[in-house]
């Protein structure tokens, strides 16, 4: 008999279930809004402050109970069966890593179209955003490894979630844009060791941004030159 799976705290599981499993160009799924509308000022009150750009470890962040809520239903085997069953994969195995974002400067580093490492499996990208009332800095499905060549876009607003099949031309990214930028990304990955790699990576690079000089020499460095 199959394990029970605890219901979800947070999410809305049949608005990711019903979302249309596009195939081009690669696997994916966008999910208008996963996140109950009517939570959405107690969660934002709840998220983590982040003071600078790039990406940072859970771990490394203080948060709120139900910002909490709605990691326990992303770390979850319900959510990890849900997104295999929506990408047509099987996830069992795979252990998650999250992230998250919360600031962009508007460099040219910054959103560089990338398809992801090859240890990731699948990932997961969860807007939590007030607003983004920008044209720029929506983030990108991309054709190719030119940010232009965009096949569907949307602003990381709360709520808004986009799932996707990693492989070798699943390129993804957005243009810079300075603002205030929530979003938090999680993958699947191949081995428990590259989630505590991951984990120390970007320990490290937030050690380094919490030195003013270290982080003028991050926000500058070359990561995919034009």
């Amino acid at each position: 008999m199959a394990q029970a799976l605890s219901p979800f705290l947070m999410l809305d599981e049949d608005a990711i279930a019903s979302s249309e499993l596009h195939r081009d160009p690669y696997d994916f799924a966008f999910v208008d809004q996963a996140l109950p509308v009517s939570m959405k000022r107690k969660v934002l009150s709840e998220a983590p402050e982040i003071p600078w750009r790039g990406s940072y470890a859970m771990k490394q962040l203080n948060y709120g109970q139900h910002f909490d809520d709605i990691l326990t239903d992303l770390y979850s085997d319900r959510f990890r069966r849900l997104v295999g069953q929506k990408l047509e994969m099987d996830l069992d195995g795979y252990p998650p890593v999250i992230v998250m974002m919360g600031n962009t400067t508007g460099a040219y580093n910054e959103g560089y179209a990338h398809p992801d490492s090859k240890h990731k499996i699948a990932t997961v990208i969860l807007g939590f955003s007030q607003e983004w009332p920008y044209e720029r800095g929506k983030f990108r499905v991309l054709r190719s490894d030119d940010r232009e060549d965009c096949a569907f876009e949307f602003p990381p607003e709360y709520g808004k979630m986009l799932m996707f099949r990693v492989c070798e031309h699943s390129w993804h990214g957005f243009l810079p844009q300075k603002g205030k930028r929530m979003s938090l990304q999680l993958c699947y990955v191949d081995s428990e060791s590259y989630v505590r790699r991951e984990n120390w990576r970007h320990g490290i690079s937030a050690l380094a941004k919490s030195n003013a000089i270290s982080r003028k020499i991050l926000q500058w460095a070359p990561r995919r030159l034009f």
